[in-house]
């Protein structure tokens, strides 16, 4: 086993038999405990009481977190005329049809969000089995498929996060950086875990919110409390 440096020993003494704090407790250990030289990403791991291999189970959706995710995203538009100068205008990174179908076929992902035009679903369906895997799909349920690709768009860049239950029924996603101040970061949590709550499908049974843990990108997990999270 790999020897831990003094940073990871020093973080792990830190977080050690601590589990089931409020929103706040996290944000500050977590925060107090980031040494490295890089600006990391909280980051939010919920794990939920359902099976999303059944369709009345899926949970998914989006939300715009009040402070922002303090990343960069960059924007992928499939749109012709009048809606491509729209997408442009509003700030996407890139803008194309069968050109942009081409190139991620040829392995160029250059995007973290992809946006399309109803017409130009025919297109974007051929890379289902590209952009799927990835969560990168277009799709008219987190408003990723629409004409007003300009707000979409806009969106995008300006914080809105979206989520996706894996297989094993957890949801992740960044929340903040970890030097946004400690309210702005409790803001943000709270948001997200509000919107998943709200993305309760019906087929879930029993405990929906079993598990939330918080972390940095190279720290750490602890856990927090499902009441704290929801605000409630």
């Amino acid at each position: 086993m790999a020897k831990l440096g003094k940073r990871a020993k020093s973080a792990r003494e830190a977080f050690a038999g601590k589990e089931g704090l409020t929103v706040e407790e996290a944000v500050s250990l977590i925060k107090s405990n980031s040494k490295t030289k890089f600006d990391e990403t909280i980051e939010i791991a919920m794990n939920l009481g359902v099976d999303p291999r059944h369709a009345d189970q899926m949970v998914r959706g989006v939300v715009g977190l009040p402070n922002g995710t303090g990343k960069t995203t960059r924007v992928a538009v499939f749109a012709r005329g009048p809606k491509a100068d729209e997408a442009q205008a509003a700030g996407a990174d890139i803008v194309g049809a069968e050109d942009l179908m081409e190139a991620i076929q040829g392995g160029t992902i250059d995007f973290d969000r992809c946006i399309a035009t109803p017409d130009m679903m025919p297109i974007v369906g051929r890379l289902g089995k590209i952009l799927g895997p990835r969560n990168l799909m277009p799709n008219p349920k987190v408003g990723t498929v629409t004409m007003d690709v300009a707000q979409a768009v806009t969106d995008a860049k300006g914080g809105q996060v979206q989520f996706k239950a894996e297989k094993a029924g957890v949801v992740h996603a960044g929340v903040g950086k970890v030097s946004f101040d400690e309210a702005k970061l409790v803001e943000n949590i709270r948001a997200f875990v509000g919107a998943v709550s709200a993305a309760k499908p019906a087929g879930a049974k029993g405990t929906y919110m079993k598990k939330i843990a918080l972390s940095s990108t190279m720290g750490p997990g602890v856990t927090i409390d499902v009441v704290s999270a929801t605000g409630n």
